[in-house]
């Protein structure tokens, strides 16, 4: 697998973990009326994070 196939692999990876993740923490807030825990919000920017560092690497 080429480099540039493999790096778009990784983002589709990652967009569809936070993709998951935000629809799960949506239902939680309007469904069930439960906030996030304040963790659980860090632990999704950071991803968001890694996700850009993923894309903007060469």
């Amino acid at each position: 697998m080429t480099d540039i196939r493999q790096k778009k692999e990784n983002v589709k990876m990652h967009l569809k973990d936070l993709r998951q993740n935000l629809k799960k923490m949506h239902l939680e807030v309007t469904e069930e009326l439960i906030l996030p825990q304040p963790n659980d919000i860090k632990i999704l920017m950071d991803k968001m994070d890694q996700l850009l560092k993923l894309i903007e690497s060469k």
